[in-house]
């Protein structure tokens, strides 16, 4: 059985790598100002379950989830903003 410790860090290092995993999508719309290939609605309802992990991160003090989601929906919400600005 894998020890809390090590469960912690699996967490922490899955929360990394979902999270960095925008960073280039957000660089990428923030130089070119273009999101015409990105889904308007799947976007909305991504920002909305981000939103969701982090009041549930929040509510069971859990905080992998608490800065994953926190930083997922800060560049969430940055393309999703420029979506609706620059269509």
């Amino acid at each position: 059985m894998i020890s809390n410790f090590i469960l912690k860090y699996i967490g922490f290092f899955a929360a990394f790598c979902t999270t960095i995993a925008f960073l280039p999508q957000a660089l990428k719309v923030w130089k070119t100002k273009s999101t015409k290939d990105i889904s308007l609605y799947m976007f909305i309802i991504f920002t909305v379950g981000v939103l969701s992990w982090l009041i549930y991160g929040i509510s069971i003090s859990d905080l992998p989830i608490i800065l994953a989601n926190a930083v997922t929906l800060i560049l969430s919400l940055f393309i999703l903003i420029y979506k609706i600005k620059y269509k």
